[in-house]
């Protein structure tokens, strides 16, 4: 059991590199900074190197802060792991910007109350975690917005090559994106790996090996040096026409929000800041330059991701169980 949990919990970090690579280098490839696989493999590059620089915060939040390790099973986190990726896997079919964040809780939780009831979960624990994924989204709105119309302030009377500018100033933030993305989502699996060393007894108190960092940084790399192409296309055109500045400027508001973030140690949802942050920066410039019909769209997949991927996750329990 514990060897399946180790090879499901490396396909949700490489899965999860896979799609959310799609938040940082859409608006790159859209805004022709750089070609789609100079702008992987530069990402690819920032998600490795980010969870060795931001500590593991998250990784404490979502394993330590959030259950009680004595109350978590092996099966328990099998079952919240098929839970996340059965779900991630349908919305990566479908091109669904869907959050791997919100999947896995979903899946955590949802095992654990089949498992345990509320008795492995820690209310404070959680509360923190939820709060984090609430408020990211209206922050990446609001953080895009405001750059957005900070620079079109800086940038009055500049001339149309200004824009080559932008672009190359994207290479610097979308490999600082990368280095945020990848300290905060690789961190989710450090948390799941740390949890399923403890259930196993081969650690005695919560801490984060160094082949586990090393292992979920580098799935989370290859994951993203692969690309997400289907949720590419969604962020890069569907929400909205991305120039060069638009793409720099949600760049640099959704930086903002997951650099916070990885230090404070709320598990946010990629997919969710940089939808929301682009959308901010169309906004600054014409609200009806954004397609919020997009964002509906999207609203509704983050609304069901975390039931759904519960209600799978308890049912992957019971079937284990009664196996």
């Amino acid at each position: 059991m514990f060897t399946l949990f180790l090879i499901l919990a490396f396909f949700f970090v490489f899965l999860n590199g896979l799609n959310d690579s799609a938040n940082i280098v859409a608006t790159v490839i859209s805004s022709r900074a750089l070609k789609p696989r100079a702008a992987l493999l530069l990402t690819a590059l920032g998600e490795f190197v980010g969870p060795f620089l931001f500590g593991v915060a998250v990784a404490r939040s979502l394993g330590a802060d959030l259950f009680d390790a004595a109350s978590v099973s092996i099966e328990m986190l099998i079952a919240a792991l098929l839970g996340a990726l059965l779900w991630r896997l349908f919305t990566w079919y479908l091109g669904i910007p869907a959050s791997s964040s919100h999947a896995l809780m979903g899946g955590l939780i949802g095992a654990a109350l089949a498992a345990t009831g509320l008795a492995a979960i820690q209310l404070p624990g959680l509360g923190k975690i939820v709060l984090a994924l609430l408020i990211s989204p209206p922050l990446g709105l609001v953080a895009g917005y405001l750059v957005t119309r900070l620079v079109f302030l800086l940038a009055r009377g500049a001339t149309p090559r200004i824009n080559r500018s932008f672009q190359r100033l994207q290479l610097i933030t979308s490999f600082g994106l990368a280095l945020g993305h990848g300290s905060n989502d690789a961190q989710k699996t450090m948390g799941i790996l740390v949890l399923g060393l403890l259930a196993a007894g081969q650690l005695n108190e919560f801490n984060v090996p160094t082949w586990v960092l090393v292992s979920s940084a580098a799935g989370m790399a290859l994951g993203t040096a692969f690309g997400g192409w289907r949720v590419i296309r969604t962020l890069g055109g569907r929400i909205m026409k991305v120039r060069p500045v638009h793409g720099f400027a949600a760049q640099l508001g959704g930086l903002g929000v997951m650099w916070g973030a990885a230090f404070l140690g709320g598990p946010v949802s990629l997919t969710q800041v940089m939808s929301s942050s682009i959308m901010g920066a169309g906004a600054a410039q014409r609200l009806k330059g954004v397609r919020w019909q997009v964002g509906q769209e999207m609203l509704a997949a983050w609304l069901l991701t975390i039931p759904v991927s519960g209600l799978i996750a308890a049912g992957c329990y019971w079937i284990i169980m009664a196996l």
